[in-house]
């Protein structure tokens, strides 16, 4: 398996997207039915349901074979700024339940992890809405919604680097089933976080 960016498949990353459409739309209206933006308390829900999702994926952000297949990569990470955000405004993450998903140092099955940060960067790429729905809670980019900030470059040139990286990956049908069902298990997870946390 290898990233070939001058022959890359026709859009892997748009595929994603047909494919996960309707569990992503689920996603978003379990989220926004749990009404986040509403006061700082429902905020911070929404803040743990992010905890926990990055918490799961974190490691891969140190995976030296993925550093060599997608750009910036640990420039991505926003772990650490989901951290902050709690801090801000002063409330702790839901306690741990098990080991994440994916540990520092494991191996980790490429196609797998492909499909987990598509979830992860696509939600950043849609941040804008939800950043402008946190100012009004008098939180932004420096204080309690870090995590939601756009990249330097902005968003769109952002979300390209990625899709086209992904797009290169050189992929048997077997590894292309194994994206689409990491994507799916990243949504399911996060849906699960929403589930719990709102609840």
């Amino acid at each position: 398996m290898t990233a070939t960016l001058e022959h890359p498949v026709e859009s892997r990353a748009k595929r994603l997207k047909e494919l996960t459409n309707e569990t992503h739309d689920r996603l978003d209206t379990s989220i926004m039915a749990g009404d986040p933006f509403a006061s700082r308390e429902r905020y911070a829900l929404f803040l743990k349901v992010q905890h926990g999702f990055h918490r799961e994926i974190d490691a891969l952000y140190f995976d030296p074979q993925l550093d060599r297949m997608l750009p910036d990569l640990a420039g991505r990470r926003r772990f650490d700024l989901v951290v902050q955000d709690l801090a801000d405004i002063g409330t702790e993450p839901s306690p741990a339940h098990g080991e994440p998903v994916f540990a520092r140092g494991v191996p980790v099955d490429i196609p797998t992890a492909a499909g987990w940060l598509y979830v992860a960067e696509g939600s950043n790429l849609g941040a804008a809405f939800l950043l402008k729905a946190a100012a009004r809670l008098g939180l932004g980019e420096t204080f309690g919604a870090r995590h939601l900030a756009a990249a330097p470059e902005g968003r769109g040139l952002h979300w390209k680097t990625f899709t086209a990286a992904l797009d290169a990956l050189d992929l048997t049908e077997a590894d292309e089933a194994r994206v689409t069902a990491g994507a799916e298990a990243a949504f399911a997870r996060v849906r699960a976080l929403v589930a719990d946390t709102f609840r």
